[in-house]
C-alpha cells in the first residue's frame, strides 16, 4: 500500500489521508493567489489566502505580490470541486464499453460482469488510481455511489464492511475527501428478487442495510451517507426505513431517478406513478435528498423536485454516453433545485466538462444560447457539489470554509487568451489545466503531479488489468 499509515480501519486496512513525501509537511499557512474567484462571483487578483489547520482563516485581496512567506499559485484559482456521483469501478469499462452498438441496458451487462469479479483488495488498488485521477482533475471531494457490498455469492465478508472501508482507505491514500454513500439495493427490478451478480449488492432488508452501515466510521475527511438504488431495486415498504436512518443521522440521502424512459415507465405501469412521485409520496424527497440524473421528467415531476427543494445530480458525460438522454436542468433550476455535478461511469474525469455540457446540452434542447453562465455552473461545481456531500463548510474560498484550492494555468494551449474568468474555466479549460491542488491547507498536486503517488496513468493500467483480466470486451 502506498503512503504512510495512520489509524487503523476494520478490516486491517490502513488511513493514509495526507500522506506526504518522506519527513516533508505539505501543510502551508498561506497561499497568494494571482487571481482567484471568490463567493462573490468576480475574478480577483491578488488574494492572499491564509491557513489555520484545514480551515481559511483569512481572505485578503489587492494583495498585488506574494509575502515571503507565502506559496505562489500562479494562474486562477477557485475552490475545490465536487464530484457528487462516481461508482469507482465503472473506470475499467473506459474505451471498452463504448464499442459497438447498444443501450444502456446492454452496457449494464458489461458492467454487472465486471463488478463481479471485485475483491477488497483488488478494489481498493483500483480506486486509489481513479481517485488519483479526480484529484489531479481538481476534485477535492467525491461522492462514492457504493453498492458492491458482500462476496460474489451474497454472504457478508468476515468484516460486512470490507468493502466500503477499502473504498474509504483508497480516498485517505490519495489525499481526497470521501461521502461513503451506502446504497440500500434490494430487489432485482420492480416485483423481482435479486439474482446473479446482484446478490453481491444486497443486504435482503432495509434493517439489515442499517445495521450493517452503522458499523462504518466518519471521521476528519470522511463521511458516511445513504442511497436508495433505484425505486426499481428498493421495494416500497422499505424505502421509509433508509429515510428514516439517513434523517436521523442528518446524513445525505441519494437515489437513482428516472434514468431511463423504461425505468420510468415500468413504474408507473405497475405502481401508478413515476418514480419521482412515489419518492415523495414514501418522504424521501427534500433539502438532504440528491436525485441523480433525473432525465426523463413530466412537468409534475419537476414541479414536485423544485417544491421539496430536493438537489438533483446531472452526470453529462455518462448520459449521453449511454444514450440516457438530457436532463431539464435549466427547468429544474428555475424551481430552486440546486444542481450538482458528477462524473458517474467516469467515461471522462473533469468537472470543468461536466459544467459546460449542462449548458451545451441545454442549447441543443432550446436552440438558445447562456441558459447557464459560467458562474452559476462553478457553484453547482463547488459550493452546491460539497452541500449535497454534507461538507457545507466546503465549496468556498471565504474564512471559515475549508481550505481547498484548485488552479488552473491560464497560458496552455486551450487557456491561452482567454483571459482570468470564469467563462475560462467552464468553457476553455479541461482537467489537463489544473496544476496545483490543496486540500485542508495541505499540498496534494503541484505542478500537475501527485506529490506521494507517481505514475497514475501506469498505475490506473495495472489496477484495471487486474480485475479485467480474460474478460470479454
Amino acid at each position: 500500500m502506498l503512503g504512510a499509515r495512520g489509524p487503523r480501519l476494520r478490516g486491517g486496512l490502513w488511513l493514509a489521508f495526507a500522506a506526504s513525501p518522506a519527513g516533508q509537511d505539505a501543510t502551508v499557512a498561506s497561499w497568494w493567489c494571482e487571481y482567484a474567484w471568490l463567493p462573490s462571483g468576480e475574478v480577483v487578483p491578488g488574494v492572499l489566502v491564509d491557513v489555520a489547520g484545514d480551515t481559511i482563516s483569512a481572505v485578503t485581496p489587492g494583495v498585488p505580490r506574494p509575502p515571503g512567506t507565502a506559496r505562489r499559485l500562479r494562474g486562477l484559482t477557485i475552490p475545490g470541486l465536487a464530484n457528487v456521483h462516481s461508482h469507482a469501478f465503472h473506470r475499467a469499462l473506459r474505451g471498452h464499453a463504448q464499442r459497438g452498438r447498444g443501450s444502456f441496458w446492454t452496457w449494464r451487462e458489461r458492467m454487472y460482469a465486471l463488478a463481479s469479479r471485485l475483491a477488497p483488495d483488488s478494489y481498493q488498488r483500483l480506486a486509489r488510481a481513479v481517485f488519483t485521477e479526480m484529484v489531479l482533475a481538481g476534485v477535492t471531494c467525491v461522492g462514492e455511489f457504493h453498492y458492491v457490498h458482500h462476496t460474489r455469492d451474497g454472504t457478508p465478508y468476515a468484516d460486512p464492511n470490507a468493502m466500503g472501508n477499502a473504498l474509504i482507505a483508497a480516498a485517505h491514500e490519495v489525499g481526497i475527501r470521501i461521502t461513503l454513500l451506502d446504497t440500500c439495493y434490494l430487489a432485482g427490478g420492480l416485483g423481482r428478487p435479486v439474482a446473479g451478480v446482484q446478490l453481491r449488492f444486497s443486504d435482503e432488508t432495509a434493517a439489515r442495510w442499517a445495521e450493517r452501515v452503522d458499523r462504518l466510521s466518519s471521521d476528519a475527511t470522511t463521511r458516511i451517507g445513504a442511497a436508495l438504488h433505484s425505486v426499481r431495486a428498493v421495494p416500497l415498504t422499505e424505502i421509509p426505513d433508509v429515510v428514516a436512518w439517513a434523517r436521523a443521522r442528518g446524513a445525505p440521502l441519494h437515489v437513482h431517478v428516472a434514468e431511463q424512459p423504461a425505468e420510468v415507465a415500468a413504474c408507473v405501469e405497475l405502481l401508478g406513478r413515476t418514480p419521482v412521485r412515489v419518492l415523495a409520496d414514501a418522504g424521501a424527497l427534500g433539502e438532504e435528498t440528491t436525485a441523480i440524473h433525473a432525465v426523463h421528467l413530466d412537468d409534475d415531476d419537476v414541479r414536485v423536485l423544485g417544491e421539496t427543494r430536493t438537489g438533483v445530480c446531472v452526470c453529462p458525460t455518462t448520459e449521453r454516453d449511454l444514450a440516457d438522454g438530457i436532463a431539464p436542468a435549466r427547468r429544474l433550476a428555475d424551481t430552486g433545485v440546486r444542481l450538482t455535478l458528477g462524473s458517474d461511469s467516469h467515461a471522462v474525469v473533469d468537472l470543468f466538462e461536466e459544467a459546460r455540457a449542462v449548458e451545451l446540452h441545454t442549447r441543443l434542447q432550446t436552440l438558445v444560447r447562456g441558459s447557464f453562465d459560467a458562474a452559476e455552473l462553478l457553484t453547482a461545481a463547488t459550493v452546491n457539489g460539497h452541500r449535497a456531500l454534507g461538507w457545507p463548510q466546503a465549496g468556498r474560498i471565504a474564512p471559515g470554509a475549508l481550505a481547498d484550492l484548485v488552479t488552473i494555468r491560464l497560458d496552455s494551449v486551450r487557456t491561452a487568451g482567454c483571459g482570468p474568468t470564469p467563462e475560462t474555466v467552464v468553457f476553455a479549460a479541461t482537467a489537463a489545466d489544473v496544476t496545483d491542488v490543496v486540500v485542508g491547507g495541505r499540498v496534494v498536486v503541484q505542478e500537475g503531479r501527485h506529490q506521494w503517488l507517481a505514475e497514475a496513468g501506469q498505475t490506473l493500467e495495472v489496477a484495471i488489468a487486474e480485475i479485467t483480466e480474460d474478460l470479454p470486451r
